[in-house]
């Protein structure tokens, strides 16, 4: 390691002296201290408010402004209690983070000039007004049409961060259009949990309501925060630009599951701490495949407070990696040649009544029960699967998704040998017939101390996008760095318009004379046979399916600007202004978003490529250059010219080797800030984010491949920016 780099790396430690808090022996003690839950709620608020909330929640009621001014009274008494000062309307803008903007308590108590009271009243609460046009927005609002929105959201609890109180609220327009991710999130859980209900009917009478639930597991990599400083493609853009592949990486598997480095299990403890303290019931923490890799993951919650929840954690992983002296690197491809960081949604449906529709039953009904909803999944997967794929696609997440271990830029389902044997067995059936799951088979291993091991109904696929593992369906394509709200709005919107097709058509065999079960499976075996094609239990990484899924029909479109398309087709448009979730209006000027967003992302990383290639490694390799040549001069002075000839053999070789990787390198650098004035002046937002994926971003891979040879020559004591070798092992 050069003196610079470990200079870095000595005074970050020197500045860290890690203050990790000591948490109750028991997590129940704190579990949820700040956040306003169900049961703290009880003791600020009255009974009749507390069940107005619920209502609200539960059943759909409107809250009035009464209800909403006892809400904010008793809300600001706990939040105080817990030294809160300001308030804020915690919102999810389309750019898959969270915003904020604080507001004291404080007002005038009798009129200005006088002393001033802590006020929060339940306008406040229930609305804010942030400056619409300042977010993406899509075209929606223009710059002199600053006026948004932000509201309430009961449904997922407030909480206390610092000193200040935030209030989880969605955000809309002036004229009512949303501008956030958490709306059409609502609207989708809400027509999904109706069109859900409805079949259940067909099961049991007894359902109320149907809740969409949602299991995130996080990936991310820690790296020390000397290093990261000193690493401006890091700092920058989340990922390494250059860099050659280390020696060692995760080729010998060594990492995965392995124990935890002792500084990392003191920041996993300490944000397990932290989390546990928002009601983030963290469950799992292990060393994930690649070096530096790791991951954590909740028990399954409602999908809405899942979200949340998700978002939140991001932000508390920041601050506390910080205070351990590490940085959080939430990038899918952070490192090339190693694994990236996914976000697996583990995403099923479950009723009121304590029923999991994706869970296997013990009785024949409870299995056709079992089977109608996960046929219509699959129903809703085959016809969006490109939209599916559009809801994950992203700048970052186009890295990640077909290397190492990410499944490729097809959607897919993975049922399982047993699955997928009963819906043949339907599809091929010429009677109705009884469904039979079979319960968990024993495994014995032979081994006397050693007990049985109970067999699931499916094994688990890795390489597949959208695998269904026992009792949920687990959409790995999702990114790390994702709102989840994204590919949670798609999946719950298409499975619900899904839903309500499937009544219809059943509902109207059944006016024209054929019992319930006839009917249910007359058309789940007319599905099994039409969604064939999105069932894939095989590789998803091998080319031999890219190419059968080709055959299949299946969306296989690998650049990111024509996947965001998906969401404005005429398909599309129809499901989702059909079941409510996004206007037309609204789809069109989220694709505007997206485009815009995958054309600055790139243009950053350009921008930050070049500098590094021009600034950094031209004159570092230069510079050794002329170390070699000062060498060449010397052995010829000292030598005779038959020896000297010899010595100075691999130094003159070098010296060619380093001109040609250099005057490769300036050509492409200039040929890509070219191609970006070019790209620039287009005014037409597609278009632009075309240009950029199609004559920018090519660049990349050609001054990387160059500057990485550049790496393997050069001294080290010369080559400043740490190599992977150095950030991908904690010490």
């Amino acid at each position: 390691m050069s003196t610079l780099r470990f200079k870095a790396v000595e005074e970050a430690f020197k500045k860290k002296a890690l203050q990790v808090s000591s948490p109750s022996r028991y997590v129940s003690d704190f579990y949820g201290k700040y956040v306003f839950t169900s049961s703290t709620m009880a003791r600020y608020l009255s009974k009749e408010t507390l069940k107005a909330i619920r209502n609200a929640v539960e059943k759909g009621e409107t809250l009035h402004r009464a209800i909403a001014d006892d809400v904010a009274a008793g809300m600001k008494m706990w939040a105080m209690e817990l030294g809160a000062t300001h308030y804020t309307h915690w919102f999810q803008p389309l750019t898959d983070g969270t915003a904020q903007k604080h507001d004291s308590f404080i007002d005038y108590a009798n009129g200005p000039g006088e002393s001033i009271i802590e006020e929060f009243s339940g306008k406040l609460l229930a609305q804010q007004e942030p400056d619409a046009s300042s977010f993406p927005n899509g075209g929606i609002r223009s710059t002199f049409e600053a006026r948004g929105y932000t509201a309430w959201d009961p449904s997922s609890p407030a909480f206390v961060m610092d000193d200040t109180l935030c209030i989880p609220t969605i955000f809309i327009s002036y004229t009512g259009e949303s501008l956030d991710l958490k709306a059409p999130l609502l609207k989708a859980l809400g027509v999904v949990n109706r069109a859900a209900t409805d079949v259940c009917h067909y099961f049991d009478p007894n359902v109320r309501k149907v809740y969409s639930y949602l299991g995130w597991e996080q990936e991310y990599f820690l790296i020390d925060e000397g290093l990261f400083a000193t690493r401006p493609d890091l700092l920058l853009t989340g990922r390494t630009l250059l860099g050659h592949e280390s020696a060692k990486n995760q080729q010998l598997e060594d990492h995965y599951f392995g124990a935890i480095p002792t500084r990392v299990t003191a920041f996993m403890k300490d944000l397990e701490f932290e989390g546990y303290k928002y009601g983030i019931p963290l469950k799992t923490r292990h060393n994930e495949v690649a070096p530096n890799q790791f991951e954590l993951a909740p028990i399954f919650s409602e999908t809405n407070l899942a979200v949340d929840q998700n978002l939140l954690i991001m932000s508390i992983m920041k601050k506390v990696s910080r205070r351990h002296g590490f940085r959080i690197l939430l990038h899918e491809k952070p490192f090339a040649g190693i694994n990236g960081s996914g976000k697996h949604n583990n995403w099923s449906l479950g009723t009121d009544t304590g029923v999991g529709l994706l869970t296997p039953g013990k009785t024949p009904e409870e299995n056709l029960q079992f089977v109608t909803f996960l046929v219509n999944i699959l129903m809703a997967v085959y016809k969006n699967n490109a939209l599916l794929k559009a809801s994950i696609s992203s700048a970052t997440n186009a890295h990640r998704l077909g290397a190492n271990e990410a499944p490729p830029a097809i959607i897919s389902a993975f049922l399982g040998t047993q699955v997928s044997s009963i819906l043949n067995q339907l599809e091929n059936s010429t009677t109705e017939q009884a469904i039979v799951v079979d319960s968990r088979k024993r495994l014995s291993l032979g081994i006397s101390h050693i007990p049985e091991v109970l067999i699931d109904n499916t094994d688990r696929n890795r390489t597949s996008p959208f695998a269904f593992t026992g009792n949920r369906f687990e959409f790995r394509a999702v990114g790390s760095l994702a709102n989840c709200s994204s590919a949670m709005t798609a999946i719950n919107a298409a499975v619900a318009a899904q839903l309500i097709e499937f009544k219809q058509t059943v509902d109207g065999k059944i006016s024209q004379g054929a019992t319930k079960e006839k009917a249910i499976f007359e058309v789940l075996k007319e599905y099994i046979k039409i969604s064939k094609p999105i069932r894939f239990d095989g590789n998803n990484y091998s080319d031999e399916w890219k190419e059968e899924a080709a055959r299949r029909g299946l969306d296989c479109e690998t650049s990111v600007p024509k996947i965001f398309n998906a969401y404005t087709t005429p398909a599309s448009i129809h499901l989702f202004t059909s079941t409510g979730v996004l206007s037309e209006k609204e789809l069109h000027a989220r694709n505007e978003v997206k485009w815009e967003t995958y054309t600055k992302k790139i243009q950053i990383e350009a921008r930050v490529a070049g500098d590094l290639a021009i600034n950094h490694i031209i004159p570092i390799a230069t510079r050794y250059q002329s170390v070699l040549l000062d060498n060449l001069y010397k052995i010829k002075a000292v030598y005779p010219p038959e020896k000297a000839a010899e010595l100075s053999r691999l130094d003159a070789s070098l010296v060619e080797e380093i001109a040609t990787h250099v005057a490769t390198i300036k050509e492409n650098v200039d040929a890509m800030v070219e191609a970006r004035k070019v790209a620039n002046r287009l005014e037409c937002v597609y278009e632009k984010a075309l240009a950029y994926h199609d004559t920018v971003l090519p660049y990349f891979d050609v001054i990387r491949y160059h500057a990485d040879k550049l790496e393997l020559i050069v001294d080290d004591e010369m080559w400043t920016l740490p190599k992977y070798r150095e950030l991908l092992f904690i010490r």
